[in-house]
């Protein structure tokens, strides 16, 4: 089985892809849109009040900024390790392993914060059915997709990329038909804000802090960067990250927007989609239940993805030392699944699991605030490697510093805000960890080797 989703420190070439660059588009909705947007909207909302919208646009020109560096490094020097294999090129092999074993972490993160949401969201039609087992069957599930390799995968991504969307857009035209008098509703709607203190109810303080929901929204666009090797005009990388993040921000904003001049800002809570509360007040009684079954389907696909990746991520790790051996090991009579790869990864799904389901109150809040950390710092690798990298010119400069600046302003907001700011110290307590173990590898392993790999 060839996963698709190398990483590490590796410098071998890509051979020729199978991809065109619309598919890799396509592929990047589908592992972009998930429960971050469907539900860590609702949070953003909740935060600042109609003023997402415009956290939405940031996080956008943010996003824009890596993925444009990431895809110059990837078609001036296409390699399988992306981000990680540029980030140890630039600064040395502690900086390729740490960004293998945060990216690692994140999306154990968010394969935890994904299929809890998942459950919860299930008991909707189920309330009386204990979590665990709708956790543990969507967990098999997703292992299933796993194991069908790069084609199945393919496949599931792209038909799960047209569902979620043509959910965003259903809600879109609902909305048009209500605003316009198309669909009855008792409905009162309090329109756009006339005032900067309506745009943010909460302030400056409450803008700041919503950030990192809109960056998590589009944390996935790193996957792209490394499935750019599968092009088969590695050139077109640019192009296809454009294009999807062109996608996203349209029906991202365009929906938003809607759904903030429809409901007031009290009425928005966590655990409830945007979009739903926005249609609350229509007699629609099959939309909760439609928009409830995409919002499952988003995030079983952004948690299967991150289960691809891990997956694949561990065993290039282990076989550029920056991992035990034994995560390398596949097993031929299995396709060569590369089973205690995908072990360790799925134990880490379940201790995300049991944390979640054990724990009370703000779990989901906590997890994805720091998964949503832990992206933006290999965001910020990317953005540094490509200043040690490229050639870049001084409008290439002011840009990347200004994505550097946009990354600390949406990670230093989660700590203004209460309800979300556990969430900074656990994944702190990540990069604390990743941090002591590069440095005993750097005094007892790399020095030894000679240093970089590079």
């Amino acid at each position: 089985m060839d996963f698709f989703l190398p990483s590490g420190n590796s410098s071998k070439e890509s051979e020729a892809g199978d991809l065109k660059w619309w598919q890799l588009s396509l592929i990047g909705v589908g592992c972009t849109i998930g429960t971050g947007f469907f539900l860590g909207s609702a949070i953003g909302i909740k935060i600042t009040g109609p003023a997402i919208v415009f956290s939405f646009i940031l996080a956008a020109v943010g996003t824009y900024i890596v993925y444009n560096l990431l895809a110059k490094m990837t078609a001036e020097d296409p390699q399988e390790g992306s981000f990680c294999y540029y980030a140890n090129k630039a600064y040395g092999k502690w900086a390729g392993f740490s960004c293998g074993w945060n990216y690692w972490c994140s999306n154990i993160l968010i394969m935890g914060s994904q299929l809890t949401a998942l459950s919860i969201l299930t008991r909707f039609w189920l309330p009386h059915v204990p979590l665990w087992i709708f956790a543990a069957g969507y967990a098999i599930l997703s292992i299933i997709v796993v194991l069908t390799g790069n084609k199945g995968f393919d496949k599931v991504e792209d038909l799960f990329a047209v569902i979620k969307t043509a959910a965003i857009i259903m809600f879109i035209i609902l909305a048009a038909a209500a605003l316009s008098g198309v669909i009855d509703g008792d409905a009162r709607h309090p329109g756009f804000p006339g005032s900067s203190g309506e745009w943010f109810p909460e302030g400056f303080k409450g803008f700041w802090s919503s950030l990192i929901y809109a960056f998590y929204a589009y944390g996935g666009i790193e996957v792209i960067g490394l499935m750019a090797t599968r092009l088969k005009k590695k050139e077109d990388a640019p192009k296809a990250g454009i294009i999807m993040l062109i996608v996203l921000v349209i029906i991202y904003v365009i929906s938003l927007g809607l759904a903030v001049y429809m409901a007031s800002h009290g009425a928005f809570n966590e655990k409830e989609s945007p979009f739903v509360t926005a249609m609350d007040k229509y007699n629609l009684d099959f939309f909760p239940h439609v928009f409830n079954a995409a919002i499952i389907i988003a995030g079983f696909s952004t948690m299967t993805a991150s289960l691809f990746g891990v997956t694949a991520l561990l065993v290039t790790l282990a076989n550029d030392g920056d991992a035990p051996a034994v995560f390398s090991k596949k097993i031929k009579k299995w396709k060569d699944l590369p089973l205690p790869s995908l072990g360790l990864a799925t134990a880490g799904l379940i201790a995300s699991i049991v944390t979640a389901l054990l724990l009370p109150g703000k779990i989901y809040e906590y997890i994805t605030t720091a998964a949503g950390i832990l992206i933006l710092f290999n965001w910020s690798f990317i953005i540094i490697s490509a200043l040690r990298i490229l050639e870049n010119k001084v409008f290439g400069k002011i840009s990347a510093a200004a994505g550097l600046l946009l990354i600390l302003a949406a990670v230093s907001g989660t700590l203004l805000e209460k309800s979300i700011r556990l969430g900074f110290f656990v994944s702190l307590i990540f990069v604390a960890l990743i941090a002591i173990v590069a440095l005993i590898m750097q005094k007892k392993v790399w020095k030894k080797e000679g240093g970089s790999s590079c």
